[in-house]
């Protein structure tokens, strides 16, 4: 079997292909649920789908290197066609994809290094598949090693700590905007996981006036009463942003909600009074235009990039701890991995000597019929014990040669002394370019 990885990120694929790749929760389960209901045929045994505001990647268990049906599943559920999405994407398998979503999960692959969100957007991710029964034995044990390793870069290095994440960097865009932020009026657009980052980084900085708006009033209630913030719905959206010095949306929503109308409109009220605007969604929640109007500064989230050099210069030299532990932890993986060559073998050869012993058993029973009950149960002891010891030796030194690089030839040697069928494949450990 093949661990196989693919997807595109921030530094592969721009904001405007990220946003029609992007999913929603119910987009997740509805997709997973047609491959691993028995509806869609499929030669993937395990999927999980990772989905933020930076990336989209998909891990697969298969026994084919199925990176054209992992293409065809991401262009089918976006409605983006192969041909446009191929450039931008980048394939793994085996322990280079284990490797990346360790990576990921340590937070060395996001926008931000060290960014803590990704964590929890991983464990999500698994959550989701295990729920429509897509993650089995091989992708949860990766990904809960991979969060593991993610853990432990946060809390053996210093990483995470102050972490700038998507949201604090937008609150620290609008503090340097504004020059000062504790006495701005800040308007949070969403009410979702981000909106709540965003919320605590706005308090974190001192700012106390913040009015989180929402579809539903009872939502944006719910966050804003967790942080002592005023709330509103939609419709209270341009009075809202009259009075605003900062707008950071963060809905979910698959069109701006935002428009640029409606910026121009809150400018001609305003009295040439500035406004800041941080696009933090994925899809855009903003409309570009509004970047146009007098007096209107417009960020969005590629535009982060160039805020991050000093956050990333600390970062940056913790990044070879992280990688320790992040080698420490994939080696255990990798150990997991081998030993999956090696199992299969034990529990046929288990399985072969079974059917002998059950096999030859009933013959001899049935020539000796005046047996007691007692008596049959002591001889079947007896050849259970005597299968047990004759089988003990040969497979305590595959166990303990599942770890090792001679594993393909002992997993060979075994097939072929106990004339067992080779019907395994082999695990693999190459990268992929394609």
């Amino acid at each position: 079997m093949h661990i196989i990885s693919l997807g595109l990120n921030h530094t592969s694929a721009p904001v405007p292909l990220r946003e029609r790749l992007a999913f929603d929760e119910d987009q997740i389960r509805v997709l997973l649920s047609r491959y691993f209901s028995g509806r869609q045929k499929t030669s993937l045994a395990e999927l999980i789908i990772i989905s933020t505001c930076n990336r989209v990647e998909l891990y697969a268990i298969s026994d084919q290197l199925v990176f054209a049906e992992l293409e065809a599943v991401l262009s089918d559920a976006r409605a983006v066609s192969v041909d446009e999405l191929r450039p931008y994407l980048y394939r793994f398998k085996d322990m280079e994809a284990a490797r990346h979503v360790f990576d990921v999960a340590a937070g060395l692959d996001s926008l931000v290094i060290g960014e803590p969100q990704i964590l929890g957007q991983i464990t999500r991710a698994l959550e989701l598949a295990r729920g429509q029964r897509a993650a089995g034995p091989t992708l949860n044990r990766l990904f809960q090693t991979a969060i593991h390793a993610g853990k432990r870069a946060r809390t053996e290095t210093a990483i995470g700590r102050n972490p700038a994440s998507v949201s604090s960097l937008a609150a620290s865009i609008a503090e340097k905007a504004l020059g000062q932020i504790k006495a701005s009026s800040v308007v949070v657009l969403g009410a979702g996981e981000m909106a709540e980052w965003t919320v605590e980084a706005l308090r974190k900085r001192g700012v106390k006036k913040i009015r989180v708006v929402n579809r539903t009033l009872e939502r944006a209630r719910v966050l804003a009463d967790r942080w002592g913030a005023e709330s509103a719905t939609f419709e209270s959206l341009q009075d809202s942003l009259c009075e605003a010095d900062v707008l950071i949306s963060s809905t979910g929503a698959p069109h701006f909600v935002v428009s640029a109308r409606l910026v121009a409109n809150v400018m001609r009220l305003r009295a040439q009074r500035p406004l800041v605007l941080i696009d933090i969604a994925v899809p855009r929640d903003i409309d570009p235009d509004a970047g146009n109007i007098p007096n209107v500064k417009l960020f969005d989230i590629d535009g982060l990039n160039g805020q991050l050099e000093d956050s990333l210069t600390r970062r940056m030299e913790e990044v070879p701890r992280v990688r320790q532990i992040v080698l420490e932890e994939l080696l255990k993986f990798e150990d997991y991995w081998k030993s999956l060559e090696i199992l299969p073998i034990i529990s046929d050869i288990h399985q072969q000597a079974e059917i002998i012993r059950t096999a030859e058993l009933e013959k001899t029973l049935r020539r000796m019929p005046d047996l007691t009950e007692a008596e049959r149960e002591r001889i079947e002891a007896l050849t259970q014990s005597l299968v047990k010891k004759l089988l003990d030796p040969p497979t305590r030194r595959l166990r303990a040669e599942a770890i090792s690089q001679r594993v393909p030839d002992y997993a060979a040697l075994a097939r072929l002394l106990f004339d067992l069928p080779e019907d395994h494949i082999p695990a693999s450990s190459n990268a992929v370019d394609m």
